[in-house]
């Protein structure tokens, strides 16, 4: 298996950056690559890394990066950057540059996750790009308000000590907590992944840790509280207008529930939906991840 990393540089104004990307396959091959945008916001790509298993099914060239901010386009003074910095017109700005850097304009696919998803959609419904051949959305919600909602419904059937442990700590701005992060871990291990978590997935999430930036300022203290500048974010009056045949998934528990996805499945024209039986990252767990691969290789092949 070929791999090649890069950087390309990034302008915002004035300033420069890099963007950390690498390629799984020849982009030269002739057939339209699948870039993959991460979740979060502020989450590194290294979870996402299973998908390059598209690239042996399907030769298929997949590319992975990591968006502004985190991972390996990281960047001195990052934390000091104002909230106004971080909007989604940034990072889709990354990465229509990206796109143009690799050449492939003309004809590529997206796969977004969670966060992922909505920056793909987004793009999708206000760019309008002509080389976009195909969408896959997992886990994603054309709103955060929406987002919200299904978060706030499965916060609301925790057990009442673990629902108002977080509550508490949530309005008492002490999130950090021991208390906090072990009501938040029966939340992970129902709705986003199963413990242990592989490790690719502790990898990204340590990358988050160690530099959370990105995700405070975008979300907030957590998955409930959205208090950041995605806060009011909404491509619900725009998805209509996506013309790519799109793929919709999520998980019987995932914390992206049906309600989040269901507007994509009802706006967009050329649309399926596939659901798998458990948690936020099917790519990652044994139940799902051999079909979750399959139908997504399925869907990027069909004529």
């Amino acid at each position: 298996m070929v791999e090649v990393t890069g950087k390309v540089d990034f302008k915002v104004g004035d300033d420069a950056y890099q963007t950390w990307y690498k390629i799984v396959g020849d982009l030269t091959s002739g057939a339209h690559p699948l870039i993959v945008l991460h979740g979060g916001p502020g989450v590194s790509h290294e979870y996402m890394t299973p998908l390059d298993e598209i690239h042996n099914k399907c030769n298929i060239p997949v590319v992975f990066y990591d968006q502004i901010g985190i991972g390996k386009s990281i960047f001195e003074g990052v934390a000091d950057k104002p909230k106004e910095f971080w909007t989604v017109d940034l990072f889709v700005d990354e990465l229509e540059n990206l796109i143009a850097h690799l050449g492939v304009q003309n004809g590529f696919a997206l796969l977004g996750h969670s966060w992922g998803g909505m920056l793909g959609a987004h793009y999708a419904s206000h760019r309008h790009p002509v080389g976009l051949k195909h969408l896959i959305i997992t886990g994603g919600a054309p709103s955060m308000a929406l987002w919200e909602q299904s978060t706030g419904q499965l916060l609301k059937a925790l057990p009442a000590n673990t629902r108002e442990t977080i509550e508490k700590h949530e309005k008492e701005g002490t999130t950090d907590s021991p208390e906090y992060q072990q009501g938040m871990g029966i939340f992970y291990e129902r709705h986003v992944c199963k413990t242990p978590w592989p490790k690719v997935m502790e990898m990204s999430f340590a990358a988050m840790m160690q530099h959370p930036t990105v995700y405070h300022t975008m979300i907030g203290p957590s998955e409930f509280t959205i208090t950041g500048t995605l806060k009011s974010w909404s491509c619900l009056d725009q998805i209509h207008t996506i013309t790519a045949p799109t793929l919709l998934t999520n998980g019987v528990m995932d914390e992206a529930q049906d309600v989040c996805v269901s507007p994509f499945f009802q706006r967009i024209p050329h649309v399926k939906w596939a659901q798998f039986s458990q948690r936020h990252m099917p790519f990652l767990e044994e139940e799902n991840q051999a079909r979750y691969l399959q139908v997504v290789a399925d869907f990027l092949t069909y004529p």
